[in-house]
């Protein structure tokens, strides 16, 4: 049966139609819940934060009950907090910056990014979807890791150094985490979006996050404490510990501000070659 010239034209006019943002959301959030490498990772995730800050909350206690040499008791005591939470989280946040890079540089991988962007011409909504997206997926899941750490490590640590979420700025640091996990899984997206391979991807992100951040605070001179205050990573982590520490150049919220403009702009970049370059 041939078809008439208006039903032809109807046909063009839907398929030309643009995608509405609510469908895009709706095909991101299809698209990182069907892959397995987004549920084994955070499985990995919640695992290692809950079980290394159970491990070496309890390792450091009992050196310190035994009264031996290296127990941090001052620095613990004055921050149980950052103690808590970094113990665990520290390590686990690997696992979103990996989840972060996989997130993207998987479809320049196997080419379903050309789908997305044929669907979507003016792209620069794509990423904002998927950014959207996953940083709800990390937001739920950071913040559940992050208080069942922190009532692990302070069940483990109470006998020394009591720590509750009424004490002032604790619950603030708690919740900070997720925040803090959240943005690092966009500033990881923002990297994937810049790179597009994965290797190249993961590899630059973690050597930021581990090493060339805090190398940065080796830095000579006040200069060099201004730059490993404002790098991205290491005044994010701010927003972690519940009160602002003697000599730090940045509140907790100013140091996640820091992070988040950064990330913002890495994200602005990647939206901008995103629209450039071929997929």
């Amino acid at each position: 049966m041939t078809a008439t010239p208006a039903a032809s034209a109807a046909t063009v006019s839907r398929a030309s139609r643009p995608i509405g943002f609510g469908n895009l959301l709706l095909t991101e959030w299809t698209k990182i819940r069907s892959v397995r490498s987004t549920l084994w990772t955070l499985v990995i995730f919640a695992v290692v934060s809950l079980g290394l800050t159970g491990l070496f909350t309890w390792l450091t206690m009992r050196a310190l009950t035994a009264g031996r040499p290296g127990a941090r008791a001052a620095d613990i005591g004055a921050d149980p907090v950052a103690f808590i939470l970094g113990t665990g989280l520290g390590l686990g946040q690997l696992a979103i910056c990996v989840l972060g890079a996989l997130v993207i540089t998987a479809e320049y991988s196997s080419g379903t990014i050309r789908a997305s962007l044929l669907a979507v011409p003016r792209r620069f909504p794509v990423l904002i979807a998927k950014g959207l997206v996953f940083s709800a997926l990390v937001f739920v899941v950071g913040e559940a890791v992050a208080f069942g750490s922190f009532f692990i490590g302070a069940a483990i640590v109470h006998s020394h150094f009591p720590v509750s979420l009424s004490q002032p700025g604790v619950t603030r640091a708690v919740i900070g985490s997720g925040l803090y996990l959240t943005v690092l899984g966009l500033f990881a997206l923002a990297i994937g979006s810049l790179i597009r391979h994965t290797a190249g991807a993961i590899t630059t992100v973690i050597g930021l996050v581990l090493v060339i951040f805090p190398l940065l605070g080796l830095l000579p001179d006040s200069w060099g404490a201004h730059i490993h205050a404002y790098a991205p990573t290491v005044a994010g982590q701010l927003i972690t510990a519940d009160h602002q520490q003697p000599g730090q150049l940045l509140s907790p919220w100013q140091g996640f501000g820091v992070f988040c403009a950064w990330t913002a702009l890495l994200l602005i970049a990647g939206g901008q070659l995103l629209q450039r370059r071929d997929a």
